[in-house]
């Protein structure tokens, strides 16, 4: 469909997504400064307003519980915690560890008695209750008197406590509940905007479901229209697949059910407000709502409105867009949502800079550029969303006398800062009100207590005694006109996020543009000489490339003379670049990371097209591969330089890390980038030559990748290239001349070297480094999130069609929630793209050859009996479909399955240690996972797996060099690990020397001190 957001408007939010903090701010520090006169009168309003608010502390619940129970203590976060997670957990012993967890060890008796409010007050000392029975104290009169009661009690107190949060927080569990609540006199004057829970569907059946409950919110808030309340719409809970990879076939659906919705809100007489997303799915936002907006069915009808997150550099071009959409728009302007999740995603993708602010008076500052903005709009109906008394005053005194605005507060929150405004001066305020289940609540309460009780937020502030009301009302134009505007010095820029190296750039692939002019270039890149077509058949050059001018030789023949004559060359090659000064070598490095980045587009085009490598994933080959190289010269200069050792006086010792030799690298097909330069990369720095042996499958890219790093001043015989299948590997590690290994496959490939590298009597022995595959566990209990698992699950076990080794090969579920996650994944699977990897709206491409394809298909189709789920897959090529199949017992899966098979098998609460000594039995040890919410799970987890890297709450793929050092143990290798800090000196020789420089006569470094002598 058609972009709905004008050109004009779509360069503004481009060129202010990523620029510089201080040149966004600039404009908007004008926009939003007071004039002397005008501070003054905003000062005295809003100092009565709070006063308001201070006095309404006494009987707001919420207040008071965010002053007793910071979010930045121990006990506020065991509270969230437990919240976050107690509700959903359906077995009474895996509860009892939850509550244990949380509130055995934190220190409830400090806060006894210390709040005015006797609801805190009678939770506080339910937490000393509930301590004293599931803390680690097992004595005591408390203990004694109640132990017959013992956890049931604490449990059922634990779980009315949570509903009664729960009840804080939401509306009501249906929106005629809700509806009847806002009859209380608490809202007397107030209207609402109900928000029907939910944050993001995972699957269709979600998607209908929230789209269900939509549509008869809005009948039912229809049934009353003179009580003014509104509907507040989440797109992405409408689409499981709200992605810009799937822009063609997401923004015509979504488009055609907000239509849908908005049509019958128009119809209804009520109003409609779509609610904002991440910064990654703005554009797609704006083009659904402007879409909608121009509908001809709903002309006449002024109820259609948008929110827009004011901590976005591009808040104040979205409210020009708007008014510029040449109908009436309602604008709620909040702060918004999803700060901390932003900033990481910018710092993992490697994005330029951020898209939001990173201080919080930034976000103040655009907050009211942008309000003065829609107060002067033509087209625009203001609803400001703050909490900020200051805020509010500032509004009012720019609003003048006019009440053709609305404020809004978060139901919950804020009360005390309107009741007068809306009762007695005739201002219009809305709460925001979530309806939905307790259970629904979760996502949404930590989110909103995350941003309400940050250190920094207003409410957090009024909450703290020692603040004085000079630094609660300090305005934010001064404070960012006092740093110059600058970031916020504890969040560097992506590319300084590592501090002593350079971290890899990215490309913002979540923008649509960006998105299609990086697939147009892939796309228009040449095929590789020996690629294959997108499916996995040939293309039409299966020539060797022609040698360029200056550039290497032409890699050896496939023969065992072409490998010895390799090593000839290497051999040769070893002294001069052995001698080559540390320095320059960890600086010839560098330039290849440069050189990287700088050809990253052909790069990603081999991977893709040689590989079958989907975009992101040959974007993440090219970062990771430069990471590597940046990462090893820093390890290279702080850990490779000569170091003085203690000893006596008159001796000098000395230990040096030199090269070895000639080591032979050998790389998988499945990153054939990034672990075919991460092994080169650090035995070259080491001082070694290097003889580099690709996979069979993707020469192309390791003869691109040596290009480049003779180009970056490696000697073209200090690094040489040979090609070929298991008789050339066979032939470079049974070479005496070889003085290491590094290899990455299989396992059983691993042991034949090893075996290798131990014939004959004159042989020296040599290092292997081997990381080999594994048969990788996810175990997940029943206080883990199940939206969470089942992305983390899709992620780690069908990217890459499987095709990595740190995938997720088994999934173990606690029985008791095993059933709903089956399900929620099976709705997830059916979503799942496969096809052509150069298409940006594929996740999965084929497998990486005929074997591979043939071994799995039969394998497959020997466990039918067994599928959960399956997908179909285009019609040819190597798409091996990608399949949940359920066994028994983690015993019955034996071997490592290198695709997108994935084996799912309960276990029994209580059983968690007896689980993970289960998944250690089988002797693999490269990756595990764990999703709980139960600290003292994953310290058990952490001490029990024998494992190279543990991944907890996350996915288990996609380890970051110097981040998440890679590596396995047992079956799954050697060590040391891969991008990590002890790589380095497996690589070197070490050479202690000691010298005595008595030995010529007389120790001059006592002579020369001021003592002795005749």
């Amino acid at each position: 469909m058609p972009t709905a957001v004008p050109s004009h408007h779509r360069k503004s939010m481009a060129k202010l997504h990523r620029a510089a903090e201080p040149d966004v701010l600039k404009p908007l520090l004008e926009r939003a400064r007071l004039t002397p006169d005008s501070r003054e009168r905003v000062m005295d309003h809003a100092l009565a307003l709070l006063a308001d608010l201070r006095a309404a502390q006494n009987r707001g619940w919420v207040n008071q519980f965010l002053q007793e129970y910071r979010l930045n203590s121990s006990e506020g976060v065991a509270l969230l915690s437990l919240a976050e997670a107690f509700l959903r957990v359906p077995d009474p012993e895996t509860a009892d560890l939850l509550i244990a967890d949380k509130i055995g060890d934190a220190d409830w008796k400090a806060h006894s008695g210390k709040s005015n409010s006797v609801l805190v007050n009678s939770a506080t000392w339910g937490l000393m209750l509930g301590r004293a029975l599931v803390g680690d104290e097992k004595t005591g009169v408390l203990r004694r008197l109640i132990s017959r009661a013992g956890e049931p009690f604490v449990r059922q107190a634990v779980g009315a406590a949570m509903k009664r949060m729960g009840e804080v927080f939401v509306m009501g569990r249906t929106i005629d509940e809700a509806m009847k609540r806002m009859k209380k006199p608490e809202n007397k004057g107030f209207t609402a905007s109900f928000d029907m829970l939910g944050e993001a569907a995972r699957t269709k059946a979600d998607a209908e479901r929230y789209f269900q409950a939509y549509f008869e919110a809005i009948r039912a808030v229809g049934r009353d229209p003179k009580a003014g309340h509104s509907i507040s719409v989440k797109l992405s809970a409408l689409h499981p697949r709200y992605e810009v990879a799937q822009y063609d076939r997401c923004v015509p659906e979504l488009t055609d059910m907000l239509a849908q919705l908005a049509s019958e809100s128009a119809a209804q007489g009520i109003p409609l407000t779509v609610d904002a997303e991440e910064s990654e799915r703005l554009e797609m936002s704006l083009d659904i709502i402007g879409s909608v907006a121009r509908r001809p069915e709903l002309r006449g009808w002024n109820g259609f409105g948008m929110a827009v997150q004011a901590y976005g550099k591009r808040a104040r071009a979205v409210i020009g867009w708007a008014d510029d959409l040449g109908r009436p728009m309602h604008v709620r302007l909040v702060k918004g949502a999803y700060w901390d999740s932003e900033i990481k995603r910018t710092q993992v993708e490697g994005l330029a800079d951020y898209p939001l602010f990173t201080r919080k008076a930034a976000t103040d500052v655009s907050y009211l550029a942008c309000a003065r903005d829609m107060l002067a709009a033509k087209n625009i109906v203001p609803a400001f969303a703050s909490h900020n008394a200051l805020t509010v005053a500032t509004i009012l005194d720019w609003a003048g006398d006019s009440r053709d605005f609305e404020f809004q507060r978060l139901h919950g929150m804020g009360e005390g800062l309107y009741e007068r405004l809306v009762n007695e001066q005739g201002y219009h305020c809305r709460i925001y009100a979530p309806v939905g289940g307790h259970r629904d609540l979760l996502a949404y309460l930590v989110r909103r207590l995350l941003e309400n009780g940050a250190n920094s937020s207003f409410v957090h502030q009024l909450a703290d005694e020692q603040l004085s009301e000079a630094e609660l009302l300090a305005d934010p134009v001064e404070k960012i006109a006092a740093v110059g505007g600058t970031r916020h010095p504890s969040i560097p820029l992506p590319v300084d996020l590592f501090g002593a190296w350079k971290n890899s750039g990215g490309i913002d692939l979540a923008e649509r543009t960006i998105l299609a002019e990086t697939a147009a270039a892939i796309a228009a890149s040449p095929p590789p000489a020996r690629g294959r077509g997108p499916g996995g058949g040939p293309t039409l050059t299966t020539s060797e490339p022609a040698v360029e001018a200056g550039g290497p030789p032409p890699a050896p023949s496939r023969t065992r003379e072409g490998v010895a004559s390799a090593i000839d060359r290497a051999s040769a090659a070893f002294p001069g670049w052995a001698a080559t000064p540390l320095a320059t070598r960890a600086a010839i490095l560098e330039r290849l990371a440069d050189l990287l980045e700088e050809n990253r587009i052909e790069l990603m085009a081999l991977a893709v097209k040689e590989a079958f490598k989907t975009i992101p994933d040959a974007l993440g080959e090219v970062r990771e591969a430069a990471d590597f190289c940046r990462y090893y010269a820093l390890q290279a200069r702080t850990g490779l330089a000569p170091i003085t050792l203690p000893g006596p006086t008159g001796e000098r010792n000395e230990l040096r890390m030199e090269g070895r030799g000639v080591w032979a690298t050998i790389a998988p097909w499945n990153f054939p980038l990034a672990i075919f330069l991460g092994q080169t990369a650090a035995a070259l720095v080491a001082g070694n030559a290097v003889v580099a042996k690709p996979a069979p499958q993707t020469p192309e890219i390791a003869r691109a990748a040596v290009r480049l790093a003779h180009q970056a001043g490696v000697p073209e015989d200090a690094l040489v290239l040979v090609t070929g299948g298991p008789e050339v590997g066979a032939a470079l590690t049974s070479d005496h001349r070889i003085a290491g290994v590094a290899f990455t496959g299989s396992t059983p490939t691993a042991k034949k070297i090893a075996a290798a590298l131990l014939e004959g009597n004159d042989r020296p022995l040599v290092p292997l480094i081997a990381e080999t595959g594994g048969i990788n566990a996810m175990i997940v209990d029943s206080t883990a999130l199940p939206e969470q698992v089942v992305a983390d699950v899709l992620t780690s076990a069908f990217r890459s069609a499987g095709q990595r080794c740190s995938a997720l090969r088994l999934l173990l579920l606690q029985e008791e929630i095993a059933e709903g996650v089956i399900e929620m994944l099976r709705g997830a699977m059916e979503l799942l793209i496969l096809g052509d990897p150069a298409d940006p709206r594929t996740d999965i491409g084929p497998v990486i050859d005929q074997a591979a394809y043939d071994k799995l298909i039969a394998y497959r189709d020997s466990a039918k009996a067994q599928w959960i789920k399956t997908v179909p897959v285009p019609a040819t090529g190597l798409f091996v479909p990608p399949t949940m199949i359920r066994i028994d017992r983690p015993e019955d899966l034996t071997r490592e399955w290198f695709g997108p098979i994935l084996h799912v098998a309960t276990w029994k609460a209580g059983t968690l240690a007896e689980t993970v000594a289960r998944v250690n039995a089988k002797g693999f040890g490269l990756t595990m996972g764990l999703h709980s919410r139960i600290a003292r799970s994953a310290e058990l987890v952490e001490a029990e797996a024998r494992v190279g890297n543990l991944y907890i709450n996350r996915s288990m793929i996609g380890a970051v060099v110097g981040s998440q050092p890679f590596g396995g143990e047992g079956l799954s290798g050697t060590g040391p690990k891969a991008g990590g800090p002890h790589y380095l000196h497996r690589f070197c020789a070490e050479r202690a020397v000691s010298v005595d420089t008595t030995s010529a006569g007389g120790n001059a470094t006592l002579l020369s001190l001021d003592e002795g002598g005749i």
